[in-house]
């Protein structure tokens, strides 16, 4: 099945691909600000906003969606712009069709595992009773004692939406929890395979998704990669800095 999108101005083409628990949606500004120069693509990827729910959550299996989806809109040699796990699907598309990347923008995530889980949130909202419940407000106070921080619920409820049979989550829990683990990891890439096409990692100040150690292995699979900070962000760069991120990203696209 096809991944759901919204496009966004005309020009040359240009991909975005959310985090975990994100959607195209969390992109709208910046996809909106881009779009001034470019064609903008924001994608909701397998199990999340609107697209189709399926089993497999393998960086392998984000990969083949996006293969279709350019294949399906002549999208060849677009720039990709993807933040944290959709970062590591672009990494992955990148590796292994270069042909199909023309530029890449990865923010805030290496091609590394991770330590840190979200199989906690995943429980959470899960745990969530939403029989009789029509207000957002009540599932806010549901979630409040596992994730007591305002900013992440918020950002946690936006996968909240309104059905037929009334509120219902938006992203496929039950897949994100079989495969948590997964998600948190990156797949093994072949010796010599790299990306040579242009790169960008732009990493959050606040956030260590992005460390010095990281910086070798980064080089190593994309050898042409420039490696920035933005200062004062955290994980979450394009919301929290969105001004600085669109400058960044308008010049890369530009150079």
């Amino acid at each position: 099945m096809p991944l759901a999108h919204t496009a966004y101005g005309s020009g040359p083409d240009v991909i975005v691909l959310h985090g975990l628990f994100g959607s195209a949606r969390n992109w709208a500004g910046v996809a909106k600000a881009l779009s001034a120069h470019h064609r903008v693509h924001a994608l909701d990827l397998r199990n999340h906003g609107d697209s189709f729910w399926a089993d497999g959550m393998a960086y392998a299996d984000m990969a083949d969606d996006l293969r279709r989806f350019m294949a399906d809109r002549h999208l060849g040699g677009a720039a990709v712009i993807g933040h944290s796990m959709g970062g590591k699907a672009a990494m992955v598309l990148a590796l292994h069709d270069p042909h199909l990347v023309g530029r890449l923008l990865v923010a805030d995530v290496a091609p590394a595992g991770y330590g840190h889980s979200f199989a906690d949130y995943v429980a959470a909202m899960a745990a969530v009773d939403l029989a009789g419940i029509d207000r957002r407000a009540q599932v806010d106070a549901q979630l409040a004692a596992a994730i007591p921080e305002d900013g992440l619920r918020a950002f946690l409820l936006q996968n909240l939406v309104r059905g037929p049979g009334g509120l219902r989550w938006r992203v496929n829990l039950d897949a994100l929890a079989a495969h948590m683990a997964a998600i948190g990891d990156f797949p093994d890439i072949r010796p010599g395979q790299a990306y040579r096409g242009p790169t960008l990692f732009l990493a959050g100040g606040r956030s260590d998704y992005i460390e010095p150690h990281h910086h070798g292995l980064i080089h190593r699979l994309f050898p042409h990669a420039r490696i920035a900070v933005l200062p004062g962000a955290g994980h979450w760069l394009h919301a929290e800095q969105p001004r600085a991120f669109v400058a960044a990203a308008r010049d890369f696209l530009a150079a």
